[in-house]
């Protein structure tokens, strides 16, 4: 029988062990930071076109920052890595959309999809549909529609719907801060766009723009064109990102992670500074701050080190408190 000398088995333990280490990357993913501003196709929903996104990339993680209905297409902004911690401010941040309404016809998801539920001859002229515009802009009460993926009792209200439960939405306050007629294809058809902000559903806005001009109506067309600092024009499909096809030309489509945090003040560090905030420490600044609770984007030679908020204390002193760390 012949023996197998002990090095050669060190050696063979260690080649299953770097292989073990390098399936165990590869289950989790690269480490991929930025935004990719999505074009998103009629028919694909948020959360797999985010699963796409994120396979594309191999990345360890993903978000998106504001779901998309799948009859709607447009910017569909899909963070990766550490752009994941500025979410929020996407979220946040006002929406810009083109659309369709449809009058004639209610329908039960109030977009092409659903049901007839109601029909109206009335088809409205331009000039009342122009009078009834200003009632629909500033703050305003909307009543989400059924079918959307907010939470009723801990289910999503069109799980409910689609199983034929009555679903109450409950009105709630929204902004909207432009509201135009654009086009009248037919006496059908009137194309609007809209600027608004967190939370508003277009849906639910065509829905009762047409029944304030004496009709009923559903969208038969809507697409995002700008969410937060993010741009149509800067969108780039899903087919697109297929063909680049290799790591280091897709690296080249994403977006900075700070490009969601645009609007937040910078601040320069030094790199004992910098160092600080990466070990979640404080620092004393001499920013002028008049109130607490100021965000800043703390950046050192130009990379994103956190976003740290102002703290004055009784006797007037100023100190920046990192909420969000980035390793970049």
């Amino acid at each position: 029988m012949t023996c197998m000398r002990p090095e050669a088995t060190t050696g063979a333990q260690r080649i299953v062990g770097l292989n073990a280490r390098a399936m165990a990357r590869t289950r989790k993913g690269e480490k991929v930071d930025g935004w990719v501003i999505l074009d998103k196709p009629v028919g694909l929903g948020s959360t797999q076109a985010v699963g796409k996104v994120r396979r594309l990339f191999g990345a360890q993680k993903a978000g998106h920052g504001g779901t998309l209905d799948p009859l709607a297409s447009g910017v569909l902004p899909i963070a990766l890595g550490e752009a994941t911690k500025t979410v929020p401010f996407v979220m946040d941040g006002a929406k810009e959309y083109r659309f369709t309404l449809r009058f004639g016809e209610a329908r039960s998801t109030e977009d092409a999809e659903g049901e007839v539920t109601e029909t109206s001859a009335v088809r409205p002229s331009d000039v009342e549909i122009r009078a009834a515009l200003p009632a629909f802009i500033g703050t305003i009460e909307q009543v989400p529609p059924a079918y959307s993926a907010l939470k009723i009792d801990g289910r999503r209200a069109y799980d409910l719907a689609r199983a034929g439960e009555t679903v109450e939405m409950k009105p709630r306050q929204v902004v909207i801060d432009r509201l135009e007629l654009v086009a009248r294809p037919d006496p059908n058809h009137a194309d609007f766009v809209v600027a608004c902000g967190k939370g508003t559903y277009i849906r639910s806005l065509g829905r009762d723009l047409a029944r304030a001009v004496g009709s009923v109506g559903h969208l038969s067309f809507l697409r995002r064109t700008a969410a937060g600092p993010f741009r149509e024009a800067e969108a780039i499909s899903l087919s697109k990102l297929e063909a680049l096809g290799h790591n280091s030309r897709l690296l080249g489509a994403l977006a900075p992670v700070a490009t969601a945090l645009d609007d937040i003040p910078a601040l320069a560090l030094t790199e004992a500074q910098a160092s600080r905030l990466r070990q979640g420490q404080p620092l004393t600044s001499t920013q002028d701050a008049p109130t607490s609770g100021a965000l800043y984007r703390a950046e050192q030679d130009g990379r994103l080190v956190a976003l740290v908020e102002t703290e004055i204390s009784e006797s007037g002193g100023v100190s920046l408190k990192p909420v969000r760390v980035f390793n970049l």
